[in-house]
């Protein structure tokens, strides 16, 4: 995949899309990740996350929207990707359908001590 590509299929699937757009298009880096994961287990997994972040006043964008849009895919695997802002303050996480071809969530989050 790349950086046009995955512009493009960054739309409004959460508020942390157009940040996260920007991010990549500024000339932060990106990855996709081989391999899939179940979108509960990653439901559960930013749910805490969440419950951290909150506790912790971290900064985030459209983490409890990406929480909800994992739990609704019961038994979906999902693919995971990355953008970082270009000084690396943000990190985007991405939430792929299966085969990478559609972007289901994204979520930022300030970086600590960044």
């Amino acid at each position: 995949m790349d950086r046009a590509e995955l512009a493009w299929m960054l739309g409004d699937q959460t508020v942390a899309c157009e940040p996260a757009r920007a991010a990549l298009l500024g000339g932060g880096d990106f990855v996709v990740w081989d391999g899939s994961v179940p979108s509960q287990q990653l439901a559960s997994i930013y749910a805490t996350r969440l419950r951290r972040a909150r506790k912790r006043g971290t900064e985030t964008l459209a983490l409890p929207s990406t929480v909800e849009i994992l739990t609704r895919f019961e038994a979906a695997q999902v693919k995971i990707g990355c953008i970082f802002s270009p000084d690396r303050t943000w990190a985007f996480m991405l939430f792929f359908a299966d085969d990478a071809g559609a972007v289901l969530a994204c979520t930022g989050v300030r970086r600590a001590g960044r």
